[in-house]
């Protein structure tokens, strides 16, 4: 198993971050046929995201992930409920690049995510993103400190599809 890493991103990685951001869109655009998201813009790139907050609001936390020492991924956590109710913790993004899928990098830097971050969780799941839906069951019920892992349906204006709520339980505690 490789080297993994994640660290909070610092301000002058934001443009690598925007960067990894737009293979994010790419890749998850496939799940908005029919919709107007996702669309290129004449430059051929994908809207920006909005990174900026991450910077400066503290409910907000923008992280890198490496693999041996080279950007693999992203994660971006807010506490933005899907659900409504009170959390600690929302997994708003998540991504690895497609060379460091498959191998484990994923499930070892949500690992280390959620333990970095104890407390009351959501992790929302786009409703056709069926391969991220099994990699979330699998990854949360998995962490030893995970408990009250309860796996909801929605349909409202918040969210429309799957969402995780749990609670990572301080270590020892």
């Amino acid at each position: 198993m490789p080297g993994v890493e994640v660290a909070i991103a610092k301000p002058h990685e934001q443009a690598a971050l925007a960067s990894m951001m737009q293979l994010y869109i790419h890749d998850f655009s496939e799940f908005w046929a029919g919709r107007s998201e996702g669309e290129l813009g004449e430059d051929g790139r994908f809207p920006d995201y909005p990174l900026e907050a991450y910077w400066r609001e503290p409910d907000r936390v923008p992280l890198i992930i490496r693999v041996d020492g080279r950007l693999a991924g992203f994660a971006l956590l807010n506490r933005v409920s899907h659900a409504g109710g009170a959390i600690d913790r929302n997994m708003a993004e998540f991504f690895v690049v497609r060379k460091h899928r498959r191998g484990g990098v994923g499930s070892a830097a949500a690992r280390m995510i959620f333990s970095s971050y104890p407390g009351v969780w959501e992790v929302a799941v786009a409703r056709r993103n069926l391969a991220a839906l099994a990699f979330w069951r699998r990854v949360i019920t998995e962490h030893p400190q995970a408990c009250g892992v309860e796996q909801l349906d929605l349909t409202s204006e918040a969210w429309n599809g799957p969402l995780f709520r749990f609670e990572i339980a301080v270590e020892g505690g």
